[in-house]
């Protein structure tokens, strides 16, 4: 069993982000013990994971919520949850892309200030320099 100190560490998420998760019943199935403080199974590492996974995707809390109660709810749910991970990996493919895209300017402007340097020069395309 885990603390939310020790799910913060282990799948480095905040506490504060947990515990916010759970009051939006993200996590159904955590307990708690007898002081009233949550206590995470390895099981529940799962649930975190996914919801962990849904979220840097952009997917809104009320979203994930579905997919959590899809699952509850059992395997006639199947479909309905794959169609929700396959929309959420475009969603992901295209967001990746994009990154990508950003990266290669990185990448440019990265070596177009290296070489500044290198060189010594003025920044022409900087409009302050004109």
């Amino acid at each position: 069993m885990y603390t939310i100190k020790d799910v913060a560490q282990r799948l480095d998420v905040s506490p504060h982000t947990l515990r916010f998760w759970a009051k939006s019943g993200l996590f159904p199935f955590i307990r708690r013990d007898k002081n009233n403080i949550r206590i995470f199974s390895e099981n529940d590492l799962e649930w975190i994971k996914i919801v962990k996974c849904l979220r840097s995707v952009g997917i809104d809390n009320k979203s994930i919520k579905k997919y959590i109660e899809l699952c509850i709810k059992g395997d006639s749910t199947i479909k309905e949850r794959y169609d929700i991970i396959k929309r959420t990996k475009e969603k992901a493919q295209l967001q990746l892309k994009e990154l990508n895209k950003q990266l290669e300017l990185l990448d440019y402007k990265e070596k177009y200030y290296k070489n500044l340097i290198n060189t010594n020069s003025k920044d022409i395309w900087n409009p302050m320099n004109k």
